[in-house]
Parts: structure tokens; C-alpha cells; sequence
């Protein structure tokens, strides 16, 4: 044979990887076809191919194998079970942008389903290499790293700790100060699934200077970024009078309350979450938010919301009447019980 006949060789095998990781990570995209792709066993012919000498379809490979984890849990303990996360994170210290979005949507996928995946992601190192992501130049690499990690911490307190102790945070929050939208989002999101455990990690979050970067965002023009900033100032402000009043102190009313009129009832439901937070602690607190029309603005609220979205607002004004005489009249001055 030719040399140009051995070169023709190579090229058709590399042509028929990068065919057959491409139609796999189409396929794996249509929830259809994913149970006919698991009796195929594709995650053992997807596995050797992150190891391929073509980047392309290494990166590919892995979107693949975030597809088909991503679908359900069953999949997730395949990836698990295939020692498939080692390689990942072994590799996410020397690959391009590409393949590093592509290894973390891999990480995020198993990780969602529960805090046993969570764990196991966690127990390959997965942490170490995720936090060193948050230091990339390329902001989708951040993006897709902080997102992964917020799926980690959110599951329940110890792993919300391992995060913290990666050195996560102050990482996270130099990404709430980027100026893309999409990373924001997904910064603030994190701080909030951390917060929402236990006193000490929403202290661990504040420490850092959180609230400071948080409350100017309230203001944002962005409804998505409002939904994870509000959501992040109540999960802080539910712990401790302590944290309340440090939010009250970052001067984010009367936003919160004008936000109890937004478009988008994800951020009024979130708005009005972050009030009943507040009030809960003390008669103090309470007072401060009746002063600002607080009381009005929830009654306002409850009357133009409906199913779910209006329970934080009933509860709210519950916190506040129960709190003295006083404040119940407000409550009742206030056409709450109309």
C-alpha cells in the first residue's frame, strides 16, 4: 500500500469516530432514544473516546456522556460505575475551554440526581478542579464550573462544606462581579444553595463581603438575575437576626418591596420570601418593614397573586401580627384580613 492509501486509512477510522460521537451525542439529546442507547452499552464505547488523540471528539464524547447522565440517575450510576469521573477530572487540568465545559457538564449531570452521585463526584477530586475552573479567562469555563458546583452544594449541608472548604466562595463571588449575565446568575444561585443549609455557611458567605455584591443587584433590569438574588438574601436572612438585619443594612428596600409588583412571579414570590425572613426575627425588624410600607405592599401583593406565589406573603403578615398588639393592628389597619 501507498503512503497516501495508509493516510486514507486513518482518515476514514477518524472521520467514523467523529460520525459516530456526534449522531450519539444527537441522539442522546431526544429522551426517546435513551433507553434503546443503555441496552446498546453505549457508555463503554463512549468512555475510551475521551482518551481520543482528536480533541473534537473527546469534547464530544463527554457531551454525550452529560446527556445521557443528565437524563436520570440509572445513567448517572453508570457514569460513576464506569470510572468514567477520574479521567474527567484528571484531564479538566490540561484541556482546552471546549473539552473543560463539556468534562464539567459531565460532573453537573451526575451530581444533580442526589447527594449520594453528589458525594461520589466529590470523592474523585472533582472539587479542587472545579474551583481552579472559577480562575479560568474564558467565562463559559466559569460558568459551567460554578453551575456544577452549585448542584454539589445544594444537596444538603455536608456537602455545602466541602464546597466552602475548596475555596470556592470568594471564586464565586469575583464571578457575580463579571460582567456577563449568564455567569451572575449562576454565581448568585450558588451562594444561595450554600446559605440555605446552616447559620455558619450563610455566615461563611456574608464574611466574604456577599450581601455588599448581592443587594446593589436587586436593582438589575435582568428578571433571572433578580429570581437568584433574592433568593440568595432570603436564604441568609432566614438564620439568624444577625444576618436579617445585615441585609436590612445593604439598603435593599424599598426595592424588595417595589419587586413585590414585578413582571415575572418567580421574583415577587422571591421578593416577598425575603420580607417573611426578615420580619420573623423580632418586633424590630417587623416595625422597620411596616414603616416602609411593608404591610401594604404584601396586602397588595396577596391581592393580585394567586396559588402558591402567595404564601410567603400570608405568612409574612402571620410574623408580623404574632410579633405585639401593635403590629397586628397594622396588619388589620392594613385591609389584610378583607
Amino acid at each position: 500500500m501507498t503512503a497516501r492509501q495508509i493516510t486514507q486509512v486513518f482518515d476514514q477510522y477518524q472521520k467514523a469516530r467523529t460520525q459516530f460521537v456526534q449522531t450519539i451525542a444527537e441522539l442522546a439529546s431526544r429522551p426517546q432514544n435513551i433507553e434503546l442507547l443503555q441496552d446498546a452499552d453505549v457508555m463503554s464505547l463512549l468512555r475510551p473516546l475521551l482518551l481520543d488523540v482528536v480533541p473534537n471528539v473527546q469534547q464530544t464524547a463527554a457531551v454525550a456522556l452529560g446527556r445521557l447522565a443528565n437524563h436520570n440517575d440509572d445513567l448517572a450510576e453508570a457514569v460513576v460505575k464506569g470510572d468514567i469521573l477520574p479521567q474527567l477530572v484528571h484531564s479538566l487540568a490540561n484541556q482546552n475551554k471546549f473539552y473543560k465545559k463539556a468534562a464539567t457538564f459531565v460532573l453537573r449531570a451526575v451530581a444533580r440526581h442526589s447527594p449520594l452521585l453528589a458525594q461520589k463526584v466529590v470523592d474523585c477530586g472533582a472539587l479542587d478542579a472545579l474551583v481552579a475552573c472559577l480562575e479560568e479567562f474564558d467565562p463559559g469555563v466559569k460558568e459551567a464550573a460554578a453551575w456544577a458546583l452549585g448542584y454539589i452544594a445544594r444537596h444538603n449541608e455536608e456537602l455545602s462544606q466541602a464546597v466552602v472548604d475548596a475555596g470556592a466562595i470568594p471564586l464565586v463571588l469575583l464571578c457575580l462581579q463579571e460582567p456577563e449575565l449568564s455567569l451572575k446568575r449562576i454565581a448568585a444561585s450558588v451562594l444561595s444553595d450554600i446559605s440555605k443549609h446552616s447559620p455558619d455557611l450563610a455566615q461563611t458567605v456574608v464574611d466574604v463581603g456577599a450581601i455588599g455584591h448581592l443587594a446593589p443587584l436587586v436593582l438589575s433590569p435582568d428578571t433571572k438575575l433578580k429570581r437568584q438574588v433574592f433568593s440568595a438574601l432570603s436564604q441568609i436572612s432566614k438564620h439568624s437576626v444577625d444576618l436579617a438585619e445585615r441585609v436590612v443594612e445593604a439598603e435593599v428596600f424599598p426595592a424588595a418591596l417595589t419587586s413585590l409588583k414585578d413582571t415575572d412571579e418567580y421574583v415577587q414570590k422571591n421578593a416577598a420570601t425575603l420580607v417573611r425572613e426578615i420580619v420573623k426575627h423580632t418586633p424590630e425588624l417587623a416595625q422597620l418593614i411596616v414603616n416602609a410600607g411593608g404591610v401594604a405592599a404584601i396586602v397588595d401583593f396577596i391581592g393580585e397573586t394567586k396559588g402558591n406565589v402567595r404564601l410567603p406573603g400570608i405568612m409574612m403578615l402571620g410574623y408580623v401580627a404574632a410579633h405585639s398588639e401593635v403590629l397586628a393592628m397594622a396588619t388589620i389597619v392594613s385591609k389584610s384580613l378583607a
